[in-house]
């Protein structure tokens, strides 16, 4: 019995063998011989055979324009912020700032007692009456001749004096007043009324929130594909939804990170979306010429650059570099295809640059690069 197997198994192995050498296969990806339907390759002289090909599947590529989004997280931030801080020494006489509350330009929201600066100003404006009064007399008598012409340079010169003492005056009355810079939400009030400040002490912090900025960091690859000016979609934490505008790409990096700041302006009217609040940023790049393919596609060069192998209107395979824009559900969007060749899209791994292939449809392919 041992024998008896060991026997059959010796036939069925070399009835394999004999049927292996006696047929080739014609799959995609083999190797096809081309001496005729009728007459095996094996039955005509070696110096008439003509070259074994390999059998590639290859589709057109459908070109089209696409326009690639790109996805950010941000947070959001107030348009200006300012700290206000008291320009003089003083105590404060008045505070119009309520922390909540709001100001208008210009406003002015804090005032310091100052009598030994006021008395000052006063002292300065009688000073500068008086000597336009003297300048007035000199420019009588001078034009009687009766006073030489140096009395009427210094009458002159007194006034001019005069006139700038009362120019500084008035800026140290400018002083004891503090007033908004901008129109804007009073975030933190950090003095009370009565005490008393010295020049360059915190007062209050202003926010101005309309309109309200997102900020972002874009990679350095992404940088260029963004310009001020372009839409954003911003979609909030709380489930809102707005359309932005580009306000800011930053042309210098994060030493740390490498990404670049980007700033989206969007309307906030009644300040009703707060600082500090987390957002999701989508930017449309710029359309540009591109090809899906399917991901199977995609492979490496000799030198390790990835791309897509391709055929021409001759039959012989060459590579052609991509650089991949987008991943979406119907494959790879990339660039760098040329235009009037055909994709491998089955046994591209198989053959290699200028080799010579036979085409065959690709399975269930209709006109694209997605079979």
């Amino acid at each position: 019995m041992f024998r008896f197997h060991r026997i059959a198994a010796f036939c069925v192995l070399a009835a394999a063998g004999a049927w292996i050498a006696t047929g080739e296969f014609s799959s995609v990806g083999s190797a096809q011989g081309t001496a005729g339907p009728e007459s095996p390759t094996d039955t005509v002289p070696v110096a008439d055979r003509k070259p074994v090909l390999r059998t590639v599947a290859a589709v057109d590529p459908v070109f089209i324009d696409h326009t690639r989004t790109i996805r950010l997280s941000g947070i959001t931030a107030a348009d200006k912020r300012v700290a206000l801080a008291a320009r003089a020494d003083g105590v404060i006489a008045s505070l119009g700032l309520v922390k909540g509350g709001t100001v208008e330009q210009g406003t002015v929201v804090l005032t310091l007692e100052g009598p030994e600066t006021v008395a000052q100003a006063e002292i300065a404006e009688i000073a500068l009456a008086q000597r336009e009064r003297e300048l007035e007399l000199a420019e009588r008598l001078f034009a009687g001749g009766n006073t030489p012409e140096i009395q009427l340079t210094n009458a002159r010169s007194a006034r001019d004096a005069a006139a700038a003492e009362l120019a500084r005056a008035t800026a140290a009355m400018d002083l004891l007043e503090l007033k908004a810079p901008f129109p804007g939400i009073v975030d933190a009030v950090q003095v009370e009324l009565g005490e008393w400040v010295q020049t360059g002490t915190p007062v209050a912090t202003i926010l101005s929130l309309d309109p309200i900025l997102v900020t972002a960091e874009v990679s350095e690859v992404d940088v260029g594909a963004i310009a001020v000016g372009s839409k954003a979609r911003v979609r909030l934490v709380n489930g809102t939804e707005m359309e932005g505008t580009v306000r800011l790409v930053s042309r210098e990096a994060s030493a740390q990170t490498r990404t670049f700041p980007v700033e989206i302006a969007l309307p906030n009217p009644g300040n009703a979306l707060p600082s500090g609040m987390t957002a999701a940023v989508l930017l449309a790049a710029a359309p540009a010429r591109a090809v899906v393919v399917p991901r199977s596609v995609i492979t490496l060069a000799e030198t390790g650059e990835l791309g897509v192998r391709v055929i021409g209107p001759d039959n012989i395979a060459g590579f052609a570099a991509v650089s991949i824009m987008d991943d979406t559900p119907d494959g790879l969007v990339v660039r760098g295809i040329p235009e009037g060749l055909r994709i491998i899209v089955a046994g591209q791994d198989l053959v290699r640059n200028g080799e010579t292939v036979a085409v065959a449809p690709a399975p269930g392919a209709t006109q694209g690069a997605t079979p």
